[in-house]
């Protein structure tokens, strides 16, 4: 089984980058139109040529949405997410959840305690009789 292992690792890369040049829209594919990347990539899959290729190459790469990177600009520029815990709208919705789960909980009392007391009175009225 072991040493179907490469083979299969170059299956899937192969696989891969098949579908990646095939799901990325044309506007991002870089050097040379799509469908000569699909050619490469099917021609030269076999010795990794094509899919290391595309990958390198063949697309255009975005930074990490939210994500840090080691360049100085983007360590000066903060992004946009807040934690919870910071977040004042989210602070504010577990104030409102809070006080409607504290209301409920102050009905639900008020219940038990009328149920109480009418037990009470029924135990009450038939003991006197």
């Amino acid at each position: 089984m072991l040493r179907y292992l490469p083979f299969l690792l170059v299956l899937a890369l192969w696989i891969y980058a098949f579908i990646d040049c095939l799901n990325t829209p044309e506007e991002e594919v870089r050097g040379l139109p799509k469908v000569v990347w699909v050619i490469i990539i099917l021609l030269f899959g076999e010795v990794l040529v094509g899919p290391i290729a595309w990958l390198v190459a063949g697309r255009v790469r975005r930074a990490p949405a939210g994500g840090s990177t080691p360049s100085e600009w983007h360590r000066n520029h903060r992004t946009t997410f807040v934690a919870p815990d910071d977040n004042p709208e989210f602070l504010h919705s577990l104030r409102e959840e809070n006080k409607k789960d504290e209301s409920l909980l102050k009905d639900w009392e008020a219940d038990l305690r009328r149920r109480e007391e009418e037990l009470k009175k029924r135990e009450q009225g038939g003991e006197q009789a």
